[in-house]
């Protein structure tokens, strides 16, 4: 895996159609919905709730279109009711989930934060994932690289990242090889597709997570 944060490539598995864009896409890098007893719209992030999934990217465009141009309702072919403000609730449940699974692979000893743990992870080829946060010093943060055929996660704030490991705010981070570490990789890069311009070059407003 290289900075840009992108899963192994798992393009084997299933794969499902986003209503917004029409491309077809491995349904563990989409957006699961499904309609609840009472016709309104769910985001089922885990991919487990019952129901016939409705799929969209993980782009905000995506889920705005999806959301305003009547997708939902043509997909589930019935009435439906979207929640206000769609693509900011998904990247609010997505972070949330991306900071829990770093939170239980610290609790594991999988993880650890800080500058001089991460550079000693990182020294020792123990580190499969460097975790960095979006508004931390560029010049702090260029002193790390992501380890060899490992990933890069940059999108999360430093108050997210904190929350993950117990404090306030964390700027740096890492994570061991299996595990969790997959799953992180895979929940982060949906979380991207939310948060980071299409080109890579900055970072679209993230809110703080609690």
């Amino acid at each position: 895996m290289g900075r840009a944060g992108q899963p192994k490539d798992r393009s084997e598995g299933p794969e499902r159609k986003c209503i917004a864009t029409g491309e077809v896409q491995p349904k563990h890098g989409l957006l699961r919905f499904v309609v609840d007893p009472n016709g309104g719209i769910v985001p089922d992030l885990a991919h487990k709730l019952p129901g016939r999934g409705i799929w969209v990217a993980s782009d905000p465009a995506a889920l705005e279109k999806a959301a305003t141009k009547g997708l939902f309702a043509r997909a589930a072919r019935s009435a439906v009711t979207v929640p206000d403000g769609l693509p900011a609730l998904v990247e609010g449940m997505l972070a949330r989930r991306v900071i829990d699974l770093i939170s239980l692979a610290r609790k594991g000893g999988h993880a650890v934060s800080g500058y001089e743990k991460v550079k000693d992870w990182l020294a020792k080829d123990e580190a499969e994932v460097l975790i960095q946060a979006s508004d931390g010093s560029e010049r702090g943060k260029s002193k790390l690289s992501t380890p060899y055929g490992g990933s890069f996660i940059g999108w999360l704030t430093a108050d997210e990242l904190g929350q993950a490991f117990g404090r306030q705010t964390t700027i740096h981070a890492a994570l061991h090889a299996g595990g969790l570490s997959q799953r992180v990789v895979e929940e982060a890069a949906r979380l991207k597709g939310l948060r980071v311009s299409d080109d890579g070059s900055g970072h679209r407003k993230g809110k703080k997570t609690r």
